[in-house]
């Protein structure tokens, strides 16, 4: 009798927060996406979607060549330092967005190192190219541990058949283990894509809200309910969920699941 109400007031928590985020997702959608056909009739909804199209793929893509080597020498515990480097790299994943935006305004616009790169033309404040630095920072160590975590489960010893069979190691790894991660790399780009998508606090303290040049989708649901737009606002929140539904759905697609550690199998 004990395991049956155990059981049942389980199943009936997992209902009762499945019902509540239906609930309230829904009720955004249902008020804002009969809006968004003469919403994307703006030219400035129009712009913030282009520009979180193009922003999020971007930063995703560079995220993948820098998480891809670092989960490597982390995964193959060949790295000196290894265990100090993997905290460090995870200070991002555990930082607020706003506040790794600020720590990123005042690295790249009051240090020696910003205003030498302003000066030779990479401007990171309030620029577009701000706005992919925010979201490759604060997305970057969660694509790192997906990819460490599918590295840790593949057998090394097939890198080393590989190499005694003349392959270099760069070699052993781009035929033998990357397509056996294949899977786990498509999920954390999905992710990562998502993630990169949405991302508003570092986004805002780095490269500001400004009208058709930084207002990606997120700074233009935040104007829009600065300057009380709730047909726009509603519209716009409703277009991010609905991508954010789609990235989840090509994750399922893929049938790509999380084990209990968070590693995507």
């Amino acid at each position: 009798m004990g395991g049956r109400f155990f059981r049942l007031g389980n199943a009936l928590i997992t209902y009762a927060l499945a019902l509540f985020i239906v609930a309230t997702v829904g009720a955004v959608l249902v008020r804002g996406v009969p809006g968004i056909p003469a919403a994307l009739k703006s030219p400035e909804l129009l712009f913030a979607l282009r520009l979180s199209l193009f922003t999020s793929l971007v930063s995703t893509v560079l995220a993948f060549f820098v998480a891809l080597p670092a989960a490597y020498s982390l995964a193959r515990g060949n790295l000196p330092g290894g265990k100090i480097v993997a905290d460090l790299l995870r200070i991002p994943l555990n930082l607020p967005p706003i506040a790794s935006g600020v720590a990123l305004l005042l690295f790249f616009g009051t240090t020696r190192w910003g205003r030498a790169l302003a000066n030779l033309g990479l401007e990171f404040v309030f620029t577009v190219p701000g706005i992919i630095l925010a979201q490759f920072f604060v997305n970057v160590p969660a694509l790192i541990t997906v990819l460490k975590g599918a590295l840790e489960t593949t057998d090394q010893r097939l890198e080393n058949v590989a190499r005694t069979l003349g392959c270099t190691p760069a070699q052993a790894f781009l035929r033998v283990t990357l397509p056996l991660i294949r899977n786990s790399v498509l999920a954390g780009l999905i992710l990562t894509w998502g993630k990169a998508l949405g991302e508003f606090g570092a986004v805002l303290m780095l490269a500001g809200a400004t009208r058709f040049k930084t207002e990606t989708l997120p700074v233009s649901l935040y104007l829009s309910l600065a300057t009380g737009d709730l047909e726009a606002l509603l519209a716009t929140a409703s277009l991010l969920i609905l991508i954010a539904l789609f990235s989840l759905a090509m994750f399922e697609r893929a049938r790509i699941k999380l084990d209990e550690r968070g590693t995507i199998l």
